[in-house]
């Protein structure tokens, strides 16, 4: 079950291993070089029976999806743990929580942290967990560009993109076995398809879900009565950062180009959002740790 956690960590995301979060870009470089022959170690003993159907067609049950959410983020946290700030972690669960209410899936216990990296991130899980680095965080000016990059991050998890990948390649998996007319024992469907690991692990998103993130992520930010241009604002400013900055070497790989990003935004927005005024109360409000 290790590598699942592994794949979908990063897959939206980042890395395993109780490391300095200074080093978790390393620790990515390692996993991805790892002989997939290599051994692995057990799960803990409270975790063998705990185990997570992830069908390769139809829909997830929540449960299945909020466990495996769960498993990614201990993981994460393992690696890059949260800034040690409870007012901050406080305040952008707030931030988020509000955000996430005006989603399609209001109803999940969505669950938010800043984590203690200084790259330029952010990352969500199935089941309603999302994480932004602190390098991201002290990017941000105001509540509204927190409010759009944390939107993106909930639309990962409503259009259930994550999920999706984890599904295609169970299925190619399934094929696979069925061609080989081999049949895995002793290891669940989910546990098998992480022979592809290392490949989905760099490859990340596909870009239209990326695309459709922004999208959705301004609406939702819009929707909580937030500046639309937020996370555009947001783009911008990482726009700006060479490519060849280590902060944002990890971002440039798993997403568009943040330019690529705004022409998108710019097609689909249009002056459609240009009227929708920002909620007074949260104009010039931001925490700054």
């Amino acid at each position: 079950m290790k590598r699942i956690l592994v794949v979908l960590t990063v897959l939206m995301l980042s890395v395993v291993g109780a490391v300095q979060a200074d080093s978790l870009r390393d620790r990515l470089k390692e996993l991805i070089r790892q002989p997939k022959d290599k051994p692995e170690r057990s799960a803990p003993a409270a975790e063998q029976g705990d185990d997570i159907k992830i069908p390769p067609i139809g829909n997830v049950r929540v449960e299945d999806e909020i466990r495996l959410g769960r498993r990614i983020s201990g993981n994460l946290l393992g690696a890059a743990p949260l800034v040690k700030d409870a007012k901050l972690q406080q305040y952008v669960n707030r931030v988020g929580r509000w955000v996430a209410s005006h989603s399609d899936r209001a109803d999940l216990k969505w669950t938010f942290g800043v984590i203690q990296f200084s790259d330029i991130n952010a990352f969500a899980a199935p089941g309603g967990y999302v994480f932004i680095t602190l390098g991201l965080y002290n990017k941000l000016k105001d509540e509204a560009e927190l409010a759009g990059v944390l939107g993106h991050e909930i639309a990962h998890v409503q259009e259930k993109h994550h999920l999706k990948v984890v599904q295609k390649s169970q299925l190619l998996a399934a094929g696979a076995r069925v061609l080989n007319r081999k049949v895995a024992k002793g290891e669940s469907a989910v546990q098998k398809i992480i022979g592809s690991g290392a490949e989905i692990l760099s490859r990340g998103l596909d870009k239209d879900a990326e695309y459709e993130a922004d999208r959705v992520g301004v609406v939702l930010a819009a929707r909580a009565g937030y500046d639309a241009w937020g996370l555009p604002a947001v783009l911008q400013e990482i726009s700006a950062v060479s490519a060849k900055d280590s902060t944002v070497g990890m971002l440039f790989t798993t997403h568009p180009h943040p330019d690529d990003r705004l022409v998108r935004l710019a097609e689909s927005m249009g002056d459609r959002l240009d009227g929708l005024k920002e909620s007074s109360g949260t104009k010039g409000r931001f925490y700054v740790p």
